[in-house]
């Protein structure tokens, strides 16, 4: 429970840091996949350069296709936080699982009664959540749109890296995956003209806290326990992420949520638990710290 509750508050720090560096979304991005990239190196060249290089051609693609996706992901998530505030991005990227549970449908597999019923409250809580930044501005309502896309593109994400991780294990999998992101993400920088250099002090700092808390230590602390606890509790504490975040927010950015928000956010998150609490589809997905034999988790 210790773990939990560490792994709950490093990945809680995501999008109030994010929020809160003054630097370009992209170049957030960027350095956090290559910080993250260059973590999990030296590691991988010393006790899993043989199983890097016995990769075959079908691993290959199905690794570069989830760094593609993740690096997309980012594009998305990092710029909504800018648009919106970090409780309504929160919420909105949480909801993963519903485009989870449509890509299992989509290949054959089967989502139950009840996780519909899941994804139909999950789905009225966007909605809800959606129509009250529409109220503020368009520019917070299309700061939740991005967040959204931020939640399929990690949904399918999740759906390579959950394939390709029953055979390949952390190191070289997270390493080609995070490369394969910082790859993307420099070529849509460039795309764009958006600079990835030239950052502040306090930017740098922030950004390596960002690489230290939510992509390595919380998720890395998520995947420890699920050696010991069940899949499914830890995929309903991953959802304490939208309330931790939210909170660190307020005392940190002073972005107190308003009150007509909390309807929607919490029909979001009622969903999410009837999806999770009934379906594997939640306990699997993205920044891959677990073994090759565990369930692996998500969050930003």
């Amino acid at each position: 429970m210790v773990l939990l509750a560490v792994a709950v508050a490093g990945v809680g720090t995501s999008g109030p840091i994010i929020a809160a560096t003054a630097a370009p979304a992209l170049a957030i991005a960027f350095w956090r996949n290559v910080f993250g990239a260059a973590a999990l190196t030296p590691f991988t060249l010393w006790r899993r350069l043989g199983e890097l290089r016995a990769l075959s051609g079908a691993q290959w693609l199905a690794i570069l296709a989830s760094g593609v996706s993740l690096g997309l992901h980012f594009s998305a998530w990092t710029p909504s936080l800018t648009m919106t505030s970090v409780a309504s991005a929160t919420a909105f990227a949480a909801a993963q699982p519903i485009f989870a549970a449509f890509i299992a449908a989509i290949r054959g597999e089967h989502v139950s009664r009840q996780a519909w019923v899941g994804i139909l409250l999950a789905v009225a809580g966007v909605v809800a959540l959606s129509g009250v930044d529409l109220h503020v501005s368009v520019r917070a309502f299309s700061g939740d749109l991005l967040a959204l896309l931020a939640g399929a593109l990690a949904a399918i994400y999740m759906t390579f890296g959950a394939k390709v991780r029953q055979t390949v294990s952390l190191a070289p999998y997270a390493v080609v995956c995070y490369t394969t992101a910082a790859i993307v993400l420099a070529g849509l920088a460039l795309a764009t003209g958006e600079r990835l250099g030239g950052l502040s002090g306090n930017a740098w700092i922030k950004i390596l806290a960002l690489t230290a808390g939510a992509q390595l230590l919380g998720h890395t602390l998520f995947n420890r326990v699920l050696k010991t606890t069940s899949p499914t509790v830890v995929s309903l504490c991953i959802l304490l992420e939208v309330p931790t975040a939210a909170v660190i927010a307020a005392l940190w950015l002073h972005q107190v949520p308003r009150w007509s928000m909390i309807p929607g956010a919490a029909l979001i998150l009622l969903g999410l638990v009837v999806v999770t609490a009934r379906s594997g589809v939640a306990a699997r997905g993205t920044d891959h710290f677990g073994t090759p034999e565990t369930t692996e988790v998500t969050g930003e």
